[in-house]
């Protein structure tokens, strides 16, 4: 159950310095409201949609090259609507708006690069880019592909390739060949710009053979840029048909960028589901939606600044990768690291925050664990004086870890857990400057997003599991999937659950607060006995067992009902012998219920996860049922599914 006091609440000098307190003002004033307060204002943002969204632009000073007709044009059930009709605009012009020489983008790699540019630096960088990529032909609707770290070129690619209404989509060096062919192959991208090696863990890895492949496959690709790596001199230029550029000839940097003025519903990017169930869904975001939905969360909900520094650990084949290059419509500095996150010790990212005078940053729930689990006390060991907000998401953020971060990391600090996906490279619910932070809560959901929990019936429950849906319409929904002419696919996959309404696919509970608690992904919710339950409550309890590293459970099929089996990763040394499984079993019991008591517990050495991070729990349970695992390019560690292929102790 929830704690009776927060763990965190603003103060009244917080509240009235944050650019949330400042927009409801500024609404207050506009329309002549009283809205006392975030609650209120949230309702109005669902109830007036058309008045929130037209305000939002107006109070982050969106630039329409042609202004809008019509707000929104709604038909009768999601997702059949039109956002700011007429209306045209560039992404990357807001995102390059500010042209001083204060740092853009700080880039760190861990191999021991840190490279710096300015707002007017990367403007010439995306000016000199942008007239290169139109000499080698791209065109407003074309695709650009990247296969890069999280680096300064990756921003500059995306930037330029947005300014000409081309379409981006990339993927991190870490993906196999296979994987990355699933995926641009679907969308045959003109031009390939990728990393000739990279370095991860201590090792330096040459992609050659790897992109030889690829551009085999990818015969849409008429031209090939390759951006230098840390062994990038002794690297030969791979083996292809397409023409070859190294990143410092194909541009010169210099000049002032010019933007095409693109549709409001202009494709502006493709990101891709993680394909562990079949080949990858591509998914098509548009400009204008995407631009507001990032203004709204990055400037209202994070409360993010010009003078900020914005730091989140991603690569760039995740959602937060285009999520942190947002942070630049703001005018904050963003700071990138390309790396492992625990090389060359457990503090390496924590070592930025003072380094780098980090204001927000952001992780996944999974390193924070992790970071717990190893002993780390950065309260007792950094300064974290500039630190002001932590960010998580990637999974359910367990009580244990909001626990963690107010003792061990920062007392004084929001704490947001978020939650929302590559379906609408945003956020369903996070945090917000005006309330508290409840124990294992994320504390609401977002401006002009109708969020509710509904159960099996159709109802909205509050204090009760069920599915979380969003019940009407918002300009970041997914313009569509690629190859979808008929938009079937995409219908199936958000609107067949409850017809007309968005459902997510996360077991979800509203709390008495207003707040959010995520237990784990719909389709991976266990049924033992008829009673539903989420996989993110089992590994809150598994996660206080020192001894356990991680865990996944699942569902097996058995003697006509389900049964909960339980896997673990154990720290080195240790054995899961009888007592370790009564003490895993015994924390279960007293701080979940009886119900989730696992039948089987087993030891396994590794976990399969995607490239992200995440757990896949579906291909665990297929490989339990002897059913296949589909594109296993999708995830990061594929020999780690062998551990759980034909366990006799699973067998009849």
């Amino acid at each position: 159950m929830p704690m009776q006091q927060p763990l965190w609440s603003p103060s009244t000098t917080g509240i009235a310095a944050s650019r949330m307190h400042a927009f409801r003002e500024y609404v207050n004033r506009r329309f002549g409201l009283a809205l006392h307060d975030y609650a209120a204002l949230h309702a109005w943002s669902i109830e007036r949609r058309a008045d929130f969204w037209l305000a939002l632009a107006a109070f982050f000073e969106v630039q329409f090259n042609t202004t809008p007709g019509e707000i929104l044009a709604e038909g009768p059930d999601m997702p059949d609507a039109r956002w700011f009709s007429g209306a045209t605009l560039n992404y990357a012009a807001h995102l390059l708006r500010r042209q001083d020489h204060q740092p853009a983008l700080i880039s760190i790699s861990e191999a021991g690069s840190r490279e710096q540019l300015s707002f007017s630096e990367l403007n010439a960088h995306v000016a000199g880019l942008q007239r290169s990529l139109e000499q080698a032909g791209v065109a407003s609707g074309d695709r650009v592909a990247a296969i890069l770290p999280n680096s300064w070129q990756a921003i500059v690619a995306m930037l330029a390739s947005s300014s000409l209404g081309a379409v981006w989509s990339s993927c991190s060096p870490d993906f196999g060949a296979q994987g990355i062919i699933d995926r641009f192959g679907q969308i045959e991208p003109k031009v390939l710009i990728a990393c000739s090696d990279y370095h991860y863990a201590g090792k330096s890895i040459d992609l050659t053979e790897r992109l030889s492949e690829v551009l085999r496959q990818l015969p849409s690709v008429e031209r090939l840029v390759l951006v230098p790596g840390p062994a990038a001199l002794t690297n030969p230029a791979p083996e292809c048909s397409q023409a070859v550029s190294h990143w410092q000839d194909f541009y010169k940097p210099g000049g002032t960028p010019r933007f095409r003025a693109l549709p409001f519903d202009h494709p502006l990017a493709i990101l891709y589901s993680s394909g562990t169930t079949g080949a990858p869904k591509c998914i098509v975001h548009g400009s204008g939606g995407v631009l507001l939905q990032h203004l709204k969360e990055l400037g209202l909900h994070t409360d993010l600044n010009a003078d900020d520094r914005l730091f989140y650990y991603t690569t760039c084949g995740w959602m937060m990768w285009n999520w942190l290059a947002s942070g630049l419509a703001v005018g904050a500095t963003l700071v990138l690291y390309d790396g492992s996150p625990f090389h060359p010790g457990d503090t390496r990212l924590i070592d930025l925050i003072d380094a780098e005078r980090i204001n927000v940053f952001g992780v996944s729930a999974r390193y924070l664990a992790a970071l717990e689990k190893a002993g780390v006390q950065p309260a007792r060991s950094h300064r974290l004086d500039s630190l002001r907000s932590i960010l998580s998401t990637g999974s359910p953020l367990s009580p244990d870890s909001f626990d963690y971060v107010y003792r061990d990391i920062k007392s004084d600090l929001r704490l947001s857990s978020i939650s929302g996906g590559t379906d609408i490279v945003s956020c369903f619910a996070l945090g917000n400057p005006l309330l508290p932070v409840w124990r294992g809560e994320l504390q609401g959901p977002g401006l002009g997003m109708a969020v509710e929990v509904w159960n099996e019936a159709g109802r909205r429950v509050i204090r009760e599991k069920g599915e979380l849906v969003c019940t009407r319409h918002f300009p970041s929904m997914p313009l569509g999937f690629w190859n979808d002419p008929d938009g079937s696919r995409y219908h199936a996959a958000y609107f067949e659950r409850f017809p007309g309404v968005w459902a997510q696919g996360d077991y979800a509970e509203q709390s008495e607060h207003g707040g959010l608690i995520i237990h784990g992904r719909s389709d991976a919710v266990l049924n033992p006995g008829g009673v539903r339950i989420g996989t993110a409550e089992i590994y809150r309890q598994v996660e206080r067992v020192d001894e356990v590293v991680e865990s996944v459970a699942i569902g097996q099929q058995w003697q006509g009902d389900v049964r909960i089996v339980l896997f673990v990763v154990l720290r080195e040394g240790v054995q899961l012998d009888e007592a370790l499984q009564q003490r895993i079993r015994g924390e279960i019991r007293r701080h979940a219920s009886p119900r989730h008591v696992p039948a089987v517990i087993l030891a396994v050495p590794d976990i399969p996860r995607t490239r992200s991070g995440k757990i896949v729990e579906l291909a665990v349970r297929n490989l339990v049922h002897g059913q296949p695992v589909n594109n296993t390019e999708a995830l990061a560690n594929p020999e780690a599914l062998d551990y759980f292929r034909n366990r006799v102790e699973l067998q009849d």
